[in-house]
């Protein structure tokens, strides 16, 4: 017998490892549909697509300290985001959670 809940925990914590990991757990949420993944999937993309949007950018226009900045951010937005999936808590990450619940209607 499935466990609805078990199975979304699940999904939610796969999205927060890698972007191949956000891939994959969208396609795994993709039926049946449960709210707490797709709110997980949207913020881990977001997440990993902020950081390789950066990470580009950085590539071009090095900065020693900037990079810290963004690996420092980027790994204290995430571990927000992935304690609040292992929690069982829909929390937007700080900053920018609320938007990527807005920019990536496209997850569902």
């Amino acid at each position: 017998m499935k466990n609805p809940q078990k199975e979304a925990r699940i999904t939610a914590i796969i999205a927060y490892l890698t972007i191949v990991g956000a891939l994959i757990a969208i396609t795994m949420n993709s039926e049946p549909k449960y709210t707490f993944a797709r709110f997980h999937c949207r913020q881990a993309f977001g997440l990993h697509l902020g950081f390789l949007g950066f990470a580009l950018f950085l590539s071009v226009w090095f900065n020693q300290y900037a990079w810290y900045g963004l690996y420092v951010g980027y790994f204290a937005l995430w571990l927000y985001g992935f304690l609040s999936a292992i929690n069982n808590k829909m929390n937007p990450v700080p900053f920018l959670g609320e938007y990527f619940q807005k920019w990536f209607t496209f997850i569902s």
